[in-house]
């Protein structure tokens, strides 16, 4: 039965659509069957960023309210056969999510995928708590400014406390990923350093995204950075990206 993985923050434009990708496409490569879901309603970008925004036909919407089945709005990655995309709506609001709807689509996913990768829309509204609310396991997208560790410690009492886990009494499991780390401006104090971030947060560190144009170049041109051989390191530390993840994924 798969995993279901939600990659969430508090703060917009992080980097989680991105990294859902990312992380997605890593898997895929690693042999695993996984579907990744986009619950930003009204506003998707996750067809973008994976290049197959002229593919939509169904979306997340249309299968909770049994317009169209799950097999109808998947669709499979072109560059990869086990990697496949669940897209939101963009004509519909997140008032149309609803857990009962929600529930039953990770249900039927579960018994067909290794891994659902949820990518959260920003915030603390309906479509966040609902890509967090059946999750096994978080990733907690964050930079290293003030005010998005700040909205990633909300979101962080959210998952520990609004998920059927949570309701459950069991433990989820959450990592801390950072995006838009430069080494020499943490230095210089211009952001919070890598201890910093973690001190306040006190959730392990799954990886580091440095600032980089070839994340964005990735994703203008819709190729996942884990598909495009973007160099991905920290160049005073040399740290391999999402090092850390590919080995728990293995």
């Amino acid at each position: 039965m798969a995993k279901v993985l939600v990659v969430t923050s508090g703060k917009g434009g992080v980097g989680k659509t991105t990294s859902t990708a990312a992380l997605g496409a890593a898997l895929a490569q690693a042999g695993q069957k996984v579907a990744v879901v986009d619950f930003d309603v009204g506003l998707r970008n996750l067809d973008l960023v994976m290049g197959a925004e002229r593919r939509v036909v169904f979306d997340l919407i249309n299968v909770i309210q049994g317009v169209a089945k799950l097999s109808q709005a998947l669709i499979r990655d072109k560059r990869l056969e086990t990697l496949w995309l669940l897209p939101a709506s963009q004509t519909r609001d997140k008032d149309a999510l609803t857990d009962e709807g929600v529930e039953g689509v990770i249900k039927e996913l579960r018994d067909k995928f290794d891994w659902i990768i949820c990518d959260s829309p920003a915030g603390i509204e309906r479509g966040a708590t609902l890509a967090m609310r059946f999750a096994d396991a978080a990733v907690i997208v964050t930079n290293p400014e003030v005010s998005s560790v700040r909205d990633s410690d909300r979101i962080i009492g959210l998952l520990d406390s609004k998920t059927e886990k949570a309701e459950k009494g069991e433990r989820m499991d959450k990592h801390i990923l950072l995006t838009r780390y430069d080494p020499q401006r943490a230095m210089r104090g211009e952001m919070l350093g890598i201890d910093d971030v973690l001190e306040i947060l006190s959730t392990p560190l799954l990886g580091i995204i440095p600032e980089s144009e070839e994340v964005l170049r990735a994703s203008n041109v819709g190729s996942p950075v884990t598909l495009s051989n973007v160099a991905m390191t920290i160049h005073s530390e040399r740290k391999r990206f999402f090092g850390k993840l590919f080995g728990r994924a293995a």
